[in-house]
């Protein structure tokens, strides 16, 4: 690597993807050589495992003492357009003259720590980078530069991961929203960005957050999550999969509805798995994170506005703009706002199969959340005149929740059948039966059928379709 100019220190704060971890080929472990005339400033025993991804204390002091030295000997700006392995061994063959020169002594297994953690200081998300190569790990919230909670396997946990102040912290934030060209300042304290794997991230920093920087990362699901798959992890019944199934290939205009983190996304890309190939799909989301698995298919994305206050399309304009582009299924990702009239009027003018999400804790509370979101668009429409669209569009209603015990499950399926006066009817097909909890602290109970005819049923008989559904019911 060449010698670094005082011109090439901005490039420090330049974005990669995240670092990839070194090669196991430098994991070989050796013990220090006690005979080493240079091991007599640091001679301290860091042989014990580190915890979870926090370091150890005394090589954090070391990382201390060998960081600046290395920022002097490298080209940050070289280093980028590197292999990750070439660099890993370039790096540790530095570090190592660096231990020596400083007479510090380290084995092999704590060198390779070392070296791991300063790659992903100067190129990566820091301390974030062990968490973000964890596949277990849905969440990542960053509270403070001592507190960083992570959801495993339905729960929230506070991990050992840890930043150096409030000043680190704002570094990797920096870092970033630089890569989707943003800043995050005073003038500009709240910033949605997304990383190169899709993940999305929420920043907030001072004035508006008080106690100093706060990180929000939702990951993005590399596992393809089917139906298939929910069925084995108990998520919901093989019944009431197979109801999903005969919904998706019947073209209903389904609506999953929950909370924040409930499993709705992932819950809409199983359903959408059962697309046709054939059709073409427009998608639409505030962050792209759907996984289509189609060929045919037509990704958008929201633009918020620049820094001077222009520029924004909205969910709105590009849901306008979708339906002048011959889709057989629109996927709006989440209704939030006065899109939801347009997405009424899509379902009820011939996209049938189109499928959204919305934050509810209940199928009519979907449907009362939908139809205030249709007040607040321009169209002045009487209420009876709002529900009869929400009727006719709308067929279908997955609930779903992150119980207590941290596992996610379909709640309720629910149809929606019509009007009686100025209320829409519905029907619920299957709900969830609470019943307890083992020793272990997992909710028990089971998944029931009402055992009513689904109204949908001619439907699925025109696709051919109606023994496999009246067969679960």
């Amino acid at each position: 690597m060449g010698s670094k100019s005082s011109g090439d220190r901005r490039a420090e704060d330049e974005i990669v993807e995240p670092v990839v971890p070194l090669a196991k080929s430098l994991a070989e472990e050796s013990e220090p050589d006690h005979n080493d005339k240079s091991a007599s400033l640091f001679n301290v025993d860091m042989t014990p495992e580190t915890t979870g991804n926090k370091m150890n204390k005394h090589l954090e002091t070391v990382k201390e003492v060998v960081q600046p030295l290395l920022m002097e000997r490298i080209d940050i700006s070289a280093a980028v357009t590197m292999d990750r392995l070439d660099l890993a061994r370039d790096i540790s063959d530095i570090i190592t003259d660096i231990l020596i020169e400083e007479r510090i002594q380290l084995n092999q297994r704590e060198q390779r720590e070392l070296t791991e953690s300063l790659m992903h200081d100067m190129l990566g998300l820091g301390p974030l980078e062990p968490l973000l190569a964890d596949e277990t790990i849905t969440d990542i919230m960053v509270n403070g530069p001592k507190q960083v909670y992570i959801e495993q396997k339905g729960k929230l946990v506070l991990s050992d991961c840890q930043f150096r102040d409030n000043a680190h912290v704002m570094q990797v934030a920096g870092r970033i929203v630089s890569h989707v060209g943003r800043r995050v300042d005073e003038s500009n304290p709240l910033v949605d960005a997304r990383l190169a794997d899709g993940s999305r991230v929420n920043i907030i920093i001072p004035p508006l957050a008080i106690d100093g920087p706060s990180i929000s990362i939702r990951k993005f699901a590399k596992q393809k999550i089917t139906l298939d798959v929910m069925e084995r992890q108990q998520n919901l019944s093989p019944a009431a999969a197979t109801v999903l199934r005969v919904a998706g290939r019947s073209r209903l205009n389904i609506l999953i509805s929950g909370g924040t983190g409930s499993g709705k996304t992932t819950m809409l890309n199983a359903i959408s798995q059962l697309i046709d190939p054939g059709e073409r799909i427009v998608t639409i989301e505030d962050a792209a994170e759907l996984q289509m698995q189609q060929p045919h298919v037509v990704r958008l994305e929201t633009r918020s506005a620049n820094l001077e206050g222009g520029g924004e399309i909205s969910m709105r304009d590009l849901l306008k703009n979708a339906l002048r582009m011959r889709p057989d299924r629109i996927i709006l990702g989440e209704i939030r706002g006065s899109e939801a009239i347009d997405m009424l009027q899509a379902m009820n003018t011939g996209h049938d199969g189109s499928l959204s999400t919305i934050h509810a804790n209940r199928p009519r509370e979907a449907l009362t959340r939908l139809e205030n979101m249709v007040g607040m668009s321009s169209v002045n429409l009487p209420a009876k005149a709002v529900r009869t669209q929400i009727a006719s569009a709308i067929d279908l209603i997955v609930q779903i929740s992150r119980m207590r015990d941290g596992v996610r499950r379909v709640t309720y399926i629910s149809e929606v059948v019509g009007m009686e006066e100025d209320v829409i009817t519905m029907q619920d097909l299957f709900w969830y039966e609470f019943h307890g909890e083992d020793k272990g602290g997992r909710l028990l109970g089971e998944f029931k059928s009402t055992g009513l005819r689904p109204h949908f049923a001619p439907r699925a008989a025109y696709f051919g379709l109606e023994k496999m559904l009246l067969g679960v019911m």
